[in-house]
């Protein structure tokens, strides 16, 4: 994230965020002691919160213990970690939640006089926390959308969306597949629930046809299954929407073992792998969101909030601190605002 600041493209949500969090913390304090839960212990994503948040710790008198559930469809593990957190007498939990499941552990932590705050993904109701510290989910998906539309030129999208769960409802599954209908001019019909759209009609630019959704919990061999899926319903798929670039990855592998090569694959995430797949084209476009940053502005809220007493602002319009989120593609397209593989590799994580 260092070289973020050198480029200087940080978004003004996330300067202005940053600013929200003005006031340092005397290291001579209390120690506070904060629980980060993650969703993935493996995922670069989630290391890279973990890191921006052990940045922010230092010299600050912040001990930063780390949990997480198995994967994203695990949410035993995250109650077991709030637990945890409870029976430690811990000040603060930092969450990325997988689901609804958690939200009676998080209630009793709070009872207990934990501060609670959500990173990345929002708790259904929203309000659950004191404050979410997020990239905008849904400018994610329409930024990729936009930019499929104006990419086909006119030409008939036919569409495979590789959407995260089938079992649950997690508020960034809808919002990014939302957004990227939203983008490309197609209209959704369910505010919270996948795959309720249209089958066929108009986008933005000419006819689309969805040919499936499917559920890929964000795995890079679901991402193949359901991409595999998906093309045995109709080979002539062109749009593969994954809304993560995990699942982005196993659904090029299954576009190259049946012989495709012009698909237009658009994801979510901004690693360094994604990245690379953008220089390499196995990937139109990305939008890049920012972990480490999540990480560090969230453990300087704790800090805020239990030294001086102050609480994150959410950012204009939306009702979470948002975080910036970034187009990446080298195949610009008119009126939006991008940049490309060599930059985002400088902010990839």
């Amino acid at each position: 994230m260092k070289a973020m600041n050198r480029l200087g493209i940080i978004s003004s949500a996330v300067v202005a965020a940053a600013l929200l969090f003005a006031n340092g913390a005397s290291a001579t304090d209390k120690t506070i002691h904060i629980t980060l839960i993650t969703k993935d212990p493996d995922n670069h994503f989630w290391t890279a919160m973990v890191e921006g948040a052990k940045e922010a710790a230092k010299g600050q008198n912040v001990e930063i213990t780390v949990a997480a559930g198995r994967d994203q469809s695990d949410a035993d593990g995250q109650i077991q970690a709030i637990e945890y957190a409870v029976s430690r007498g811990d000040d603060a939990i930092l969450i990325a939640n997988n689901g609804p499941a958690v939200n009676e552990a998080v209630k009793k932590a709070q009872a207990a006089g934990l501060y609670v705050l959500a990173l990345d993904t929002p708790f259904s109701p929203t309000k659950l926390v004191a404050a979410t510290l997020a990239s905008d989910n849904y400018e994610a998906g329409q930024l990729i959308g936009k930019w499929t539309a104006a990419t086909l030129g006119g030409k008939k999208a036919t569409i495979a969306m590789l959407d995260l769960f089938a079992d649950k409802v997690v508020s960034i599954d809808w919002q990014r597949d939302h957004g990227f209908l939203n983008g490309m001019g197609v209209k959704t019909k369910d505010p919270q629930v996948n795959g309720r759209e249209d089958k066929t009609g108009k986008y933005s630019g000419g006819d689309y046809e969805i040919i499936c959704n499917g559920a890929t919990n964000g795995a890079e061999d679901g991402g193949r299954t359901v991409m595999e899926n998906c093309l045995s319903i109709n080979p002539k798929i062109n749009v593969v929407f994954s809304a993560n670039e995990t699942s982005g990855v196993g659904a090029v592998q299954a576009l190259k073992a049946a012989g495709i090569k012009d698909a237009l694959v658009v994801s979510i995430d901004g690693s360094c792998r994604g990245v690379k797949a953008v220089a390499s084209g196995d990937f139109g476009a990305l939008s890049q969101q920012y972990p480490s940053a999540m990480g560090r502005f969230g453990v300087k809220a704790v800090i805020d909030h239990i030294r001086n007493h102050a609480e994150p602002v959410n950012s204009k319009g939306v009702d979470f601190v948002n975080t910036g989120i970034t187009l990446v593609t080298d195949k610009p397209v008119a009126e939006m605002k991008s940049i490309d593989s060599k930059k985002g590799a400088e902010l990839c994580w």
